[in-house]
């Protein structure tokens, strides 16, 4: 009963600041242009930023799959079946909590510890923050922004530096004084949760392989490089010129406020983001509301039923006797 009341209360929040980011994005904001503008929208374009995100998509999965190599190999062809699952499990569920889903999926299809594999998401995660920063932190000195953006992007990095430091702690933590003693009274105590954590730090332990991060973060670059292209194409179908510059900061701006609890599929967190960036490059609020509304739109829709033609294809059966072994 308490995690269902926690649960309830972390999807309510999240609606609570969806709702909130629509109101702010929406205020002021004519509209009619801004449905003239997506109405216009030339569909050449459309397609090709809808490609781009194919491609995005493609490399995150191939990055999931070095990370998860190291536990256990999984074929390409499932594996970004499972990741494309947990995508469409995010568009419809508050609080990123597809990301448990395609870890409880991969796990119960593959034999191998949810816990786990949830620790390799959890480096991707962390991954895929840094280099955001990264992108973020550079796009900002060639552009010279000044303003909220700047101070977003100050936040994002603070954010990258606590949890590479979280992340460290954790893999280290057996080694520090005191810890075989705090580990047998835990195991007395609350045996189940020590395994799970265990099995936990068996997927963060990923982090600790130089190679396997290198490759990890190469693709990051490489997948969020396409989403700046989705970016930059989304702008020529509406008529709006953005740089290489631009295109990057909105990639990065967007999806850092994704990392606020938010409703379902992000709503709102992404539009306001992606509008106060563009009205940093001193285009109209109309333009970045069309360019962030359109591109989440392309977004969501690509990775729906990306994980639609998933899900039927893989099926979602309990596992099996042969995989009940692996536990968390």
């Amino acid at each position: 009963m308490r995690r269902l009341s926690t649960r309830l209360l972390r999807s309510a929040v999240g609606i609570a600041i969806s709702v909130i980011c629509i109101a702010l994005a929406l205020r002021g904001v004519d509209l009619a242009q801004t449905a003239k503008l997506l109405g216009s929208a030339r569909l050449p374009w459309v397609a090709l930023a809808a490609f781009f995100i194919v491609c995005d998509l493609f490399f995150r999965a191939v990055r999931w799959k070095v990370l998860i190599a190291p536990i256990h190999p999984v074929p390409l062809r499932r594996l970004s079946g499972y990741m494309l699952v947990g995508y469409l499990a995010n568009n419809f569920l508050p609080a990123r909590l597809g990301e448990l889903v395609r870890s409880h999926y991969l796990g119960d299809r593959e034999g191998i510890s949810r816990s786990a594999t949830l620790g390799t998401v959890v480096v991707e995660r962390v991954v895929d923050t840094v280099v955001l920063v990264g992108i973020g932190a550079v796009a900002i000195l060639v552009l010279n922004v000044r303003g909220v953006v700047v101070s977003a992007i100050l936040v994002g990095m603070a954010l990258a530096g606590l949890l590479v430091v979280a992340l460290a702690v954790t893999l280290a933590a057996h080694r520090l004084p005191g810890a075989t003693r705090a580990a047998a009274f835990l195991t007395a105590r609350w045996p189940r949760v020590v395994g799970i954590v265990s099995r936990l730090r068996d997927g963060l332990g990923v982090a600790a392989l130089p190679r396997t991060v290198a490759i990890s973060g190469g693709l990051s670059v490489v997948a969020w490089g396409c989403t700046v292209l989705a970016f930059l194409s989304v702008g020529q179908a509406l008529g709006v010129q953005l740089t290489v510059g631009e295109g990057a900061l909105l990639a990065a701006g967007t999806n850092l406020a994704t990392a606020v609890p938010s409703g379902p599929g992000y709503l709102g967190t992404f539009e306001y983001a992606g509008q106060m960036i563009a009205v940093a490059f001193a285009l109209p609020s109309e333009s970045g509301l069309a360019l962030a509304v359109l591109t989440h739109a392309l977004t969501l829709a690509v990775s729906s039923i990306g994980g639609a033609v998933a899900l039927l294809r893989l099926g979602w059966q309990t596992r099996t006797r042969d995989v009940a072994v692996a536990e968390g």
